[in-house]
């Protein structure tokens, strides 16, 4: 096993201030693979004193100095961008060539849509009499989850670099590796002391004690809006900036003049990859009457045809989910659509055939849903689609737009008329067409109790400034 005890303080690589080891499991082997320890307040209290005492001169340097700084991480993370991947793969799950093609791909992918942003970002401006200056926030809190764990990393850490902040990260305890693997190449970088500080640890005992520490001067969470309602709390005494992504439950409208060949298959696969385990899936597949059944038949063979295998393996399958109580509760949710009275379509209950160990399950679909149902209303988590027949563009804009969460939307039209007039509708902060995917330069965040905030190239750089008026 990995021995990754140590926290990352002010420049060194130091010891815990209290033990408190924790076992990091391997989600398909169920076996552990490294040990880290869970850090405490005092552990927190001694690194963002060092973000603090660092942020009067990181805040100072020079636009050149910080690209620099950023061009050599980028280089670092380039060199070890398998390892990167291996790790992931290890800690959550991912299928190595997804691990390698998707997941690993989004911290280089972050870094240098910083990069580029930061070399024409317009931190200064004049507005009739007044001096528009934007300068950096100070010290940030981050904590981030296990699902797409670099991937939520990078887009807190690059624009609080480019924009000249000092930081605090707490990876999840779930998938740590990676954190860790990142703390490396921040320290190989050369990000002067204090200006990057790592801790791991729990929500209770570390993630809430970042959101309320009162020289944390903005905190970051990506996470279920369960514990983001608690960070928000946790930091509301001390009447810091909270940016919050959050759960979301992403309807996928299919118009009858869509192809729907392509709108269906594209639908269920993206469902499906990462496990089901990304916040922004497309979980409800809205398909209008009309073509209904054909869209079922169509989604019944595309999901029969996705394979679940070991995630050491080359090739483009599902790995398991990241953990036993992620497991338990999509199985409970899949027994609860049943019971419901949801038509189940693919998979189902329990583990894929000839995968006993590990945390694997079935990429299944549910049929003739209604959106009260709790499988159309609870962010599962897993590779669980649910699928809703509409009469008109009308209702179909309803059942999208009834839900709590707002984090993105999806449709396939025929027509560039309908697909302006719905997506101008839908009350979510991303909406795709025709299965069109962004880059790393769009925003990324959502509507609604999907949170607040936009991350991602130079909309990810907003929440880390503020905004001063000089007016002589």
């Amino acid at each position: 096993m990995k021995d990754l005890r140590k926290f990352y303080i002010d420049g060194q690589w130091v010891d815990p201030v209290q033990v408190s080891d924790l076992n990091v499991e391997n989600p398909a082997s169920e076996e552990l693979i490294a040990t880290i320890s869970l850090g405490t307040s005092a552990d927190v209290n001694k690194a963002v004193a060092a973000a603090k005492r660092a942020f009067p001169e990181f805040s100072a340097t020079s636009v050149e100095e910080r690209i620099s700084l950023m061009e050599k991480l980028l280089e670092i993370y380039m060199d070890r961008y398998d390892e990167m991947a291996w790790v992931i793969s290890a800690e959550m799950g991912a299928p190595i060539s997804f691990a390698t093609e998707s997941q690993a791909d989004c911290g280089r992918g972050h870094i240098n849509a910083a990069l580029e942003a930061l070399k024409t970002f317009e931190f200064e401006r004049q507005v009739g009499d007044t001096r528009i200056v934007k300068e950096p926030i100070g010290v940030c809190g981050f904590i981030t989850p296990w699902n797409w764990p670099i991937n939520q990393i990078s887009c807190k850490v690059a624009p609080a670099l480019a924009t000249g902040c000092t930081m605090v990260l707490k990876p999840s305890e779930i998938a740590p590796l990676s954190g860790y693997l990142f703390t490396e190449m921040m320290d190989h970088a050369g990000i002067p002391g204090g200006v990057y500080n790592m801790i791991n640890g729990d929500g209770p005992d570390v993630g809430s004690v970042i959101a309320s520490h009162a020289d944390v001067d903005m905190v970051s969470f990506t996470g279920s809006t369960r514990a983001g309602i608690l960070v928000a709390k946790a930091a509301a005494d001390t009447v810091k900036r909270v940016t919050q992504e959050l759960g979301g439950k992403s309807p996928n409208i299919i118009f009858d003049d869509a192809d729907l060949e392509t709108a269906v298959t594209s639908g269920v696969m993206h469902m499906m990859g990462n496990t089901g385990q990304s916040c922004n899936a497309p979980s409800r597949m809205l398909v209008q009457s009309s073509v209904y059944s054909e869209a079922l038949k169509i989604a019944e063979q595309v999901a029969s045809s996705v394979l679940v295998d070991q995630p050491s393996k080359e090739g483009q399958h599902l790995g398991p989910l990241s953990s036993r109580v992620q497991f338990d509760k999509v199985q409970h949710l899949i027994k609860e659509g049943i019971a419901e009275g949801a038509k189940l379509v693919a998979g189902g209950s329990g583990k894929p055939e000839g995968l006993d160990t590990g945390y694997f399950v079935k990429p299944t679909v549910f049929a003739d849903v209604n959106n009260q149902m709790a499988v159309a209303r609870e962010e599962i988590f897993g590779p669980v689609l649910t699928m809703i027949p509409f009469d008109t563009e009308a209702q179909a804009i309803e059942i999208a737009n009834d839900t709590p969460y707002g984090l993105a939307a999806y449709l396939s039209t025929g027509s560039e008329e309908r697909a302006s007039r719905v997506a101008r509708q839908l009350r979510a902060g991303m909406i795709s067409v025709n299965s069109a995917s962004q880059d790393y330069t769009a925003p990324f965040g959502g509507y609604k109790q999907s949170g607040n905030g936009r991350e991602w190239g130079e909309f990810g750089f907003d929440d880390f400034l503020e905004i001063k008026g000089i007016t002589q």
